[in-house]
């Protein structure tokens, strides 16, 4: 199958470009010139590369007509880091992902899958299942929110199979420096002290892996359509998965919980009901003892090259 993939520089998106091609099919990435593209380093010699950014979707209409893609995935998005979570920015997302729904059924596609996120539905205190009403408390997940609904609509009067893939807690090697694990393990290699919370929050995290192969199977399956919960379905004390990864940075590192007061919108369950992709055949395959220790390793190989 000929995919083309925005965001494939990205953390998730790297990682579902390298599923891909693993698996035989072709893949084309949208790159803006002056973009790190170090994560595609592996597979850049199998990618198709369509240089160019969602801001002039026109100029992106005669490589993507010229790829005739069968499906688009859409992983791009501005403003992911926690900071840029409510900022303006993030009104942008909505006719960049919009656009990018219309200009697939342009090139011919026949399937969008989007990149979603948790942030859509706000706050829980159970595990979140797809049918639960959204009630966003951010820009971030209000515009996801707009996005994933306006492309989907979009994509039906168009004659496309959609997919949005509400992405909860991912991690793994090559994962941006200012998420919770990779800082942590920078920190503790570092000998800083750990400032925490009481980290009494139930807390899901999936390996990039697992997210990736989800994305892949709503690619090809042709009974995804609508809206798929992607995230752990375990979701263990937070204390307990900041322990086991302290334990394979440092066991005798001193962790301070307690020492940071929790935010106001501080989020304590994140867990995912996956009952929808688990119909569909998808199983995650990496266990958080073995992920944290990849994670571990390949931080410890980067830091010595």
């Amino acid at each position: 199958m000929r995919v083309f993939v925005t965001g494939a520089s990205g953390f998730l998106g790297s990682y579902l470009v390298a599923d891909l091609v693993a698996r035989g099919h072709e893949a084309a990435v949208l790159l803006r010139p002056e973009s790190a593209s170090w994560r595609l380093d592996e597979v850049n010699d199998r990618l198709h590369v369509i240089p160019g950014c969602l801001e002039d979707l026109d100029g992106l209409r005669g490589p993507l007509a010229a790829f005739a893609p069968e499906a688009v995935v859409h992983m791009a998005w501005r403003g992911v880091a926690g900071a840029d979570r409510n900022s303006p920015v993030q009104a942008a997302n909505v006719p960049d992902t919009v656009g990018l729904a219309e200009l697939a059924a342009a090139a011919g596609a026949k399937i969008f899958v989007g990149a979603g996120s948790q942030a859509e539905y706000g706050p829980y205190d159970r595990a979140i299942h797809e049918d639960d009403i959204p009630r966003p408390t951010t820009l971030y997940g209000m515009a996801k929110l707009a996005a994933g609904s306006m492309a989907m609509r979009l994509c039906e009067e168009r004659g496309l199979r959609a997919a949005w893939l509400r992405i909860f807690s991912t991690y793994g090697p090559r994962d941006a420096d200012y998420w919770l694990i990779p800082s942590m393990i920078r920190n503790l290699r570092s000998g800083q002290h750990m400032a925490l919370t009481a980290c009494e929050q139930r807390w899901g995290f999936l390996h990039a892996r697992d997210a990736a192969s989800a994305f892949r199977l709503a690619i090809t399956h042709d009974s995804a359509r609508g809206i798929f919960n992607v995230g752990s379905p375990e979701a263990p004390p937070l204390r307990e998965t900041v322990t086991r990864l302290r334990d394979l940075v440092d066991p005798a590192a001193s962790l301070g919980f307690g020492e940071l007061a929790y935010r106001p919108d501080q989020v304590m369950i994140l867990a995912a009901d996956v009952s929808r992709m688990l119909a569909l055949g998808w199983k995650p395959e990496v266990s958080l003892d073995e992920g944290l220790r990849e994670t571990v390793d390949w931080h410890d190989a980067t830091k010595s090259s």
